[in-house]
């Protein structure tokens, strides 16, 4: 059986005849009738009924057509993805990358930068947005792949997880406040203070509520915002005592204090996330490489890239 003959009789079928057929593939007709009545002898079945004045499918046919179809699809795919791989790499990349990254964290525009220098065909669309609707994303196959700030110590289902930082979340004060002086505090020290931190629905306020509650409160949020620099603005002026990850701390500005969180002490993780067993299309799976080898370098603090956790799910 060859996909030639399964290409004619699909022709011929959409045609309803071999005259119209031969003409469609700028063949003779005697040639795609003789293919044709060879893949019924090889199949040891009559796929279509010759005796009317257009030819119509044999309950055989009918039930092998969409068999020939979906093998000509995959032919199809196959020649795409062989000449992606080939050095004709192209398609489309959809990319997350989670809400609160402030500049010289990590360099994506760089890494795609460098991607696209090699492979002009892949197209990108980047969404921005918290870590839990990023990763949502993923799981229902919206997004390729995204940068998140995972909450659990085990990935969602269906989604693996390359950890890329994994930091404590430390407490920054203003120089007048009464934890300016400590190197360290107890959570439980934040109880009744105004908390400044970052939204609802990000890696690290998941993370931050619930070491709260293993403390015995509710955290008192007073201002929330995405950009981290907004934050450290608020705690530098007084209104409240804002809680991020280490990295983000190293560059505060004039008139702010760090002080470490104790029992329990919180951590944030950024990890590269992106459905289990890898992305489904060749530009995916390509830039996926190329950006977790770009990021593991690229990330500043002293955080510790921990690798993949196994999938769950």
């Amino acid at each position: 059986m060859e996909l030639r003959q399964l290409h004619y009789f699909v022709t011929v079928v959409e045609e309803a005849g071999f005259t119209r057929a031969a003409a469609r593939l700028h063949l003779a007709q005697p040639g795609v009738s003789a293919q044709v009545r060879q893949l019924e002898k090889e199949l040891g079945q009559r796929l279509l009924d010759r005796s009317g004045r257009t030819v119509v499918l044999t309950e055989a046919g009918e039930a092998i057509l969409p068999h020939a179809r979906a093998a000509l699809a995959a032919a199809d795919a196959m020649r795409e993805t062989a000449a992606q791989f080939g050095g004709l790499l192209r398609g489309r990349v959809r990319l997350g990358s989670l809400l609160g990254a402030p500049p010289g964290t990590f360099d994506l525009a760089e890494a795609l930068a460098d991607f696209h220098r090699t492979y002009p065909g892949v197209e990108f669309s980047l969404t921005e947005d918290t870590s839990e609707r990023l990763l949502a994303a993923v799981r229902r196959g919206a997004l390729d792949m995204t940068l998140a700030s995972p909450a659990e110590e085990t990935p969602p289902p269906g989604v693996d997880l390359e950890i890329l930082l994994d930091e404590p979340l430390v407490a920054l004060v203003a120089d007048a406040d009464p934890l300016a002086g400590a190197a360290a505090v107890p959570l439980a020290a934040l109880r009744d203070r105004p908390l400044i931190t970052l939204p609802s629905g990000t890696g690290v306020r998941a993370v931050w509520q619930r070491a709260c509650a293993e403390a015995g409160f509710a955290p008192r949020v007073a201002f929330e915002a995405s950009a981290p620099q907004a934050l450290l603005h608020l705690a530098a002026r007084g209104f409240g005592v804002a809680v991020l990850p280490a990295g983000i701390a190293r560059q505060r500005g004039p008139g702010l204090r760090t002080v470490a969180l104790t029992d329990p002490v919180p951590r944030a993780r950024v990890a590269l996330a992106h459905p289990a067993g890898g992305p489904a299309g060749p530009a995916a799976r390509a830039f996926l490489g190329h950006l977790s080898g770009a990021l593991r370098g690229g990330f500043t603090g002293a955080g510790t890239a921990a690798g993949p956790l196994p999938p769950s799910g």
